[in-house]
């Protein structure tokens, strides 16, 4: 030991406890840093996959659910809907789904559903991304007597059927999005989660 007043132990005790708070406090900052790389609650709940509860939804009406922050249309078709849907074939432009990013391969058949009856679709124009409203009444006066029923975006005037196939002739280039969903029970499916 020197003799020059300097206590080494004390010295390696400061220097330890020193390293040690600076550790901590190291720790303390960088764990947070680190979690905040990680998508918050909010993010994580945008994506995931929504309950629906059909069981409430009368025949010819639409409820609407909200999913990855769009919304999502179910509706219960009439048997009369469900006729209407092979009246039209020549006057759509996609009648048989082939864009095969439109539907899950599920949803490739004339309905474009699970159950014909529940028709699941992305309320969302191809066209430029507007919402088209629920138009189910037949030969529809401002529609056209052809009109059999459907979707009608009034921003640019395209036309979509009960299945949301779109009519030739409109500006939206390819039909209706149908998300990913699934049955649970018969009257509840989970959206954005595909059949098992």
């Amino acid at each position: 030991m020197s003799t020059d007043g300097v206590n080494v132990d004390r010295r390696r005790l400061l220097i330890g406890a020193t390293a040690a708070v600076g550790a901590v406090g190291v720790a303390g900052v960088a764990v947070p840093f680190v979690k905040s790389w990680n998508p918050s609650a909010k993010a994580k709940a945008a994506g995931a996959p929504v309950t629906a509860d059909i069981s409430q939804i009368e025949p010819g009406q639409r409820a609407v659910f909200e999913w990855r922050g769009k919304p999502v249309w179910v509706v219960r078709r009439t048997p009369e809907m469900l006729r209407t849907l092979s009246t039209h074939d020549s006057k759509l432009n996609d009648p048989n789904s082939e864009v095969e990013t439109q539907q899950p391969a599920y949803a490739k058949n004339p309905t474009r559903s699970i159950k014909p009856e529940f028709l699941v679709l992305t309320g969302i124009c191809t066209h430029l991304g507007c919402s088209p409203l629920f138009r189910p009444e037949v030969a529809a006066a401002d529609l056209g007597a052809d009109w059999v029923g459907g979707f009608f975006c009034p921003c640019h005037g395209s036309r979509f059927d009960l299945a949301g196939r779109v009519f030739s002739g409109v500006p939206a280039p390819t039909n209706l999005v149908v998300p990913p969903y699934r049955y649970v029970t018969d009257s509840v499916i989970v959206i954005g989660e595909d059949t098992v």
